[in-house]
């Protein structure tokens, strides 16, 4: 159950790290250090991560409530 829980808490993270990433990517006015479009694909990546790890977080728990 430990591995489920560190699986969901990194899910959470990669999401919510993943949207604050696109949001800064269109908000902030790039200062030659990191562009927009790096922002935005990154974001969406940790977006995509997170969502990932949170299905197979969901089928895992309905797996193991039905044994």
């Amino acid at each position: 159950m430990k591995r489920l829980t560190v699986q969901l808490i990194t899910a959470i993270l990669l999401t919510l790290s993943g949207i604050a990433l696109l949001f800064s990517g269109f908000w902030i006015d790039p200062q030659g250090l990191i562009d927009n479009s790096v922002l935005v694909a990154f974001g969406e990546i940790s977006t995509f991560a997170g969502v990932l790890f949170g299905v197979d977080y969901t089928y895992k728990l309905k797996i193991k409530s039905h044994e």
